[in-house]
């Protein structure tokens, strides 16, 4: 294949202003597809990683985790729509709880931290192109936030859709921004570099980041997670979660036998005749939560080392350049995943901590969850669970999965479900207030909508 397909992407980067580090980091990753790179990673090339240190077992000195909290950054990725549940703007400003958005928590979580231990714990947004203004608007409302002159956002790049075909750039006049896509948030990396943020923080003596999702409430500011990061002297570390059956799609880390080198494992970097292996949570018992810890001194080092290119594995989707429409050009997206990076510093490590700090909303279901009265979300911002065990959603994808739909199901709240051990929906049922679910409930209808009235115990 010829390198016409390079040439023509990167010209239309260029012309589009994309940053030159992500250009870069473009062509790295164009030459892999070119050369038919899949980015699979073999069941037999890994050992499972089976012995991880718990935070539960770590006690660092108080004076100590409260200086290294002091040098360290909130980064949250922000550059999701939430389309999936039919949203159009970031899914961080769905409300969650009293009008009170994800957003608006993230920013009580940061800032009662700064007053409880008296630190200045900037808050760092990667937005897209998507989410940017909107997110800026709605953090307008928070004038205290910014600190030191640090910006509250940086913007994650974007690449050209890949024909299938001949790995040119996709042409869509229809709707000329399907043409893009962002390079999954493995670019934070070079986003961080590019955009000079990263030297901003440096310059004002920041050392270490906390890196999770905006749609994960469960990772607040901990200073015994950094008292324990500093300590650690790693350059890069990972909370990792014990598997249970509920947990089989999740990426895990492992042991790259060749160099004994920690490395993560994606559903997307695993063959179909393989997933046996994946999905096995005795085999593989810890998944990744997307949590990170860097050292933003040793990051800095290495990037400037590898000019940008972390050299990430290739993660290869497969799509249409229009998801809402089959017909339209087969297109490759290359992506990468921010938490395989860990593989690339020598000395990194990972750490287990409790299940509170992964809650992560990637559909109505777990949304359900987190309005109900399993959760309490405190004064400041954190999110409590308040059931031995948080039960099992299972939604009708065809009436509740996008959100105008569900809100209008659950229009007088949501249903009572700390007594409630699994609730199944299937068909159209709209609930009216203080429902109560208890045990294992599974409901069964059509498609015509009926009414679970108010005070009804479903048991």
């Amino acid at each position: 294949m010829s390198d016409e397909g390079l040439r023509r992407s990167v010209d239309k980067m260029t012309e589009a202003g994309v940053n030159p580090v992500a250009i870069q980091v473009f062509r790295h990753y164009y030459e892999q597809l070119k050369s038919g790179a899949t980015g699979l990673i073999s069941e037999d090339s890994i050992a499972p990683l089976t012995e991880v240190d718990r935070l539960a077992d770590q006690h660092p000195d108080p004076e100590a985790a409260q200086q290294a909290l002091a040098q360290t950054v909130v980064i949250k990725l922000n550059g999701g729509l939430g389309t999936s549940m039919g949203m159009d703007r970031a899914k961080s400003l769905l409300p969650v709880r009293d009008q009170k958005t994800f957003l608006d928590l993230i920013v009580q979580q940061v800032r009662s931290a700064r007053e409880r231990h008296g630190v200045r714990l900037p808050l760092l947004l990667m937005n897209s192109f998507r989410t940017r203004e909107d997110t800026l608007a709605a953090l307008a409302e928070h004038p205290d936030l910014p600190v030191g002159g640090l910006p509250l956002d940086f913007l994650q790049n974007s690449e050209p859709k890949l024909r299938t075909d001949d790995l040119t750039p996709v042409e869509w006049p229809q709707n000329p921004d399907l043409e893009w896509c962002p390079p999954g948030h493995g670019d934070v990396y070079p986003a961080l570099l590019g955009s000079g943020v990263l030297d901003q923080l440096l310059e004002q003596g920041f050392r270490y980041a906390s890196v999770s999702n905006s749609d994960n409430l469960g990772a607040t500011p901990d200073p015994v997670l950094a008292g324990w990061f500093a300590a650690s002297g790693a350059p890069y570390a990972a909370e990792l979660c014990r598997r249970t059956v509920n947990d089989r799609k999740g990426g895990h880390l492992a042991v790259r036998r060749s160099d004994e080198r920690l490395i993560l494992r994606d559903t997307a970097q695993t063959a179909d005749e393989e997933m046996d292996f994946f999905t096995d949570e005795h085999r593989h018992p810890f998944f990744h939560t997307n949590n990170l810890w860097w050292d933003l001194v040793r990051l800095k080092e290495v990037l400037t080392e590898r000019d940008g290119v972390l050299g990430l594995p290739l993660i290869r989707n497969t799509k249409t350049v229009d998801p809402s429409d089959s017909d339209s050009p087969e297109v490759y997206q290359v992506e990468t995943a921010m938490g395989a990076a860990i593989e690339v510093f020598e000395g990194a490590t990972a750490i287990v901590v409790d299940r509170s700090r992964f809650l992560p909303v990637k559909t109505t279901n777990e949304l359900l969850l987190l309005r109900s009265d399993c959760y309490r979300i405190d004064d400041d911002g954190t999110v409590e669970l308040l059931a031995d065990s948080a039960p099992e959603v299972s939604l009708d994808s065809s009436y509740y999965k996008k959100i105008g739909d569900f809100d209008q199901c659950f229009d007088q709240g949501a249903p009572s479900l700390r007594e409630a051990t699994s609730l199944r929906i299937n068909g159209d049922f709209r609930f009216g207030a203080e429902v109560t679910v208890r045990g294992a409930v599974e409901l069964d209808g059509g498609a015509e909508q009926q009414l679970i009235e108010s005070g009804t115990v479903l048991q």
